[in-house]
């Protein structure tokens, strides 16, 4: 049994780490570009900001089980598989690349406009406003966002054991949902409450640094 919940935690783990970092990869640039072509951005493009705001609402809107079974055959296209941990990255960052496009405009809006004017004023130009003005101001901010979006994926992780995905989702439910074993599904919701408390804390942690 303890073999099986250190399985499981490191497959939870896997999945969180690199669906957390790809879906950084991808909503990071998502979120300055919502910034900045809004109508009150460094460089306003209201077409570009509707459509990109459009599909991310949408994406957003859609249920992550629901999402999970609509990109299986994308996802056998990318990793070769449907089944296992590995195979539940990718609709983990469909689904939480666009919530961490949100989280990403919601702390970058956050920067003081003066501060932005005054780059402007000095020659700044947009590349340096959004890289040596706009994410270093709100980097506290963006490690709250780190936090919640990191709890949010590792939520996503454990739905995905329904359809075998592995971790300690799929433990949950094959014995404590099908099987009434308890004491394996006390483990296992420990385990991941303590995931999520260690990571909440590390990123706290840095956030106190920084302040």
């Amino acid at each position: 049994m303890v073999a099986m919940i250190i399985k499981g935690l490191f497959e939870t783990l896997l999945m969180t780490v690199a669906s957390s970092f790809f879906s950084y990869v991808i909503g990071i640039p998502l979120g300055v570009i919502l910034v900045v072509t809004d109508n009150t951005g460094i460089k306003p493009m209201p077409k570009l900001n509707g459509v990109l705001g459009m599909i991310i609402n949408l994406i957003r809107s859609v249920p992550f089980m629901i999402l999970l079974i609509m990109v299986i055959p994308l996802t056998r296209i990318i990793v070769g598989t449907s089944i296992g941990p590995v195979a539940v990255i990718p609709p983990l960052v469909i689904a939480a690349a666009p919530y961490i496009a949100r989280m990403v405009e919601s702390s970058l809006k956050e920067v003081d406009a003066g501060v932005i004017e005054a780059a402007k004023s000095m020659g700044a130009s947009n590349a340096q406003i959004i890289f040596k003005v706009l994410l270093p101001e709100s980097k506290p901010s963006l490690l709250v966002g780190a936090a919640i979006s990191v709890t949010t994926i590792l939520g996503y992780s454990a739905m995905a054991g329904f359809t075998g995905g592995g971790g300690l989702g799929t433990i949950a439910i094959n014995y404590g949902y099908y099987r009434y074993q308890t004491d394996i599904m006390f483990i296992t919701v420990c385990n991941t409450c303590n995931s999520c408390s260690n990571n909440t804390g590390n990123l706290y942690e840095k956030f106190k640094e920084l302040r």
